[in-house]
């Protein structure tokens, strides 16, 4: 499931939406079993649209797989989060064993990660995207402020994620 926002996806979403309504709801309506297949979590604190609502809540303690492609943060990384806080980073490749020996706190928690998307929407970036894994959590963030400037895009991917771990 990918959520996002681009100007150019939001025009053409507002249309969409505006001829769809009457047969969407119906269609729903329809098919709806009762249950939700959306994983809940937290909203984003501002008001935005359906298609730009943080779907996931953060645990308290998790170890995640980080393969970050941007600028400021670049490799992959084994992280683990204990009591919401970064309390181990481990490159997995030369580029991630060198930012950390240079910055060794420059390592998100996801929470992080989401708070930059969420920033980015509420900033009208070009992309801000997010994709769901099966089990509810992100998996991919996807973020390029400004479509004409160079070396501002980011990707994280997450992957090997198991909650309470840590």
């Amino acid at each position: 499931m990918t959520h996002l926002r681009s100007r150019a996806r939001s025009v053409l979403l507002a249309a969409a939406l505006i001829a769809g309504t009457m047969g969407t709801v119906g269609m729903i309506a329809a098919c709806d079993s009762g249950a939700s297949a959306e994983p809940k979590g937290r909203a984003s604190p501002q008001p935005t649209t359906a298609r730009n609502t943080v779907m996931w809540q953060e645990p308290d303690s998790y170890v995640y797989t980080l393969t970050s492609t941007s600028q400021v943060l670049a490799g992959r990384f084994r992280v683990t989060v204990r009591d919401g806080q970064v309390t181990k980073a481990v490159g997995l490749d030369e580029d991630s064993r060198r930012l950390l020996r240079e910055e060794p706190g420059s390592v998100p928690k996801i929470g992080d990660l989401m708070d930059m998307l969420e920033k980015a929407w509420q900033e009208q970036a070009d992309t801000a995207e997010v994709e769901y894994a099966v089990g509810g959590h992100p998996a991919r963030i996807t973020l390029d402020v400004d479509e004409n400037a160079i070396d501002d895009e980011a990707e994280y991917v997450i992957s090997g994620y198991e909650p309470g771990a840590g």
